[in-house]
């Protein structure tokens, strides 16, 4: 039998590393207030996780979290150095929400479903209508 594919990830700063297994199932654009708060984005690519497939490699001492208290499943954690976003154990402490923007290696999976769109800020537009460039813009 094969060894699973492992994909590693990291903060701004790389003080925090870790490492994910396949396979990846859950992959999701979550479009809540929440997500965006933390983000700063209009959205969050998430991969649900298992515990059994993560590991953190070097910099776990180095995180912050953030508990919402009235929040069933939601947390967030933080590099405490670069204040990147990483990957958080949820409440029930089974899986890790992974930031997917925080991989440092390409992945085949894509995502699956948009989840929480009627919280969808207005300013949103999808990016199939907006001009594209391969660098910053001239």
């Amino acid at each position: 039998m094969s060894e699973a594919k492992c994909y590693q990830g990291s903060c701004l700063c790389g003080q925090v590393r870790y490492q994910v297994s396949e396979p990846l199932k859950m992959f999701q654009y979550c479009h809540c207030s929440r997500c965006r708060k933390v983000t700063g984005s209009g959205f969050a690519p998430n991969i649900f996780v298992p515990l059994t497939q993560f590991t953190w490699l070097s910099g776990e001492d180095s995180l912050g979290r953030y508990t919402v208290p009235d929040a069933k499943y939601f947390a967030t954690s933080f590099c405490k150095n670069c204040g990147s976003t990483m990957p958080w154990l949820t409440q029930t402490e089974q899986l890790y929400v992974l930031p997917v923007g925080t991989l440092d290696d390409e992945i085949e999976l894509k995502p699956t479903q948009n989840i929480f769109c009627a919280e969808t800020p207005n300013w949103h537009t999808s990016f199939e209508q907006l001009p594209k460039f391969e660098q910053g813009p001239k």
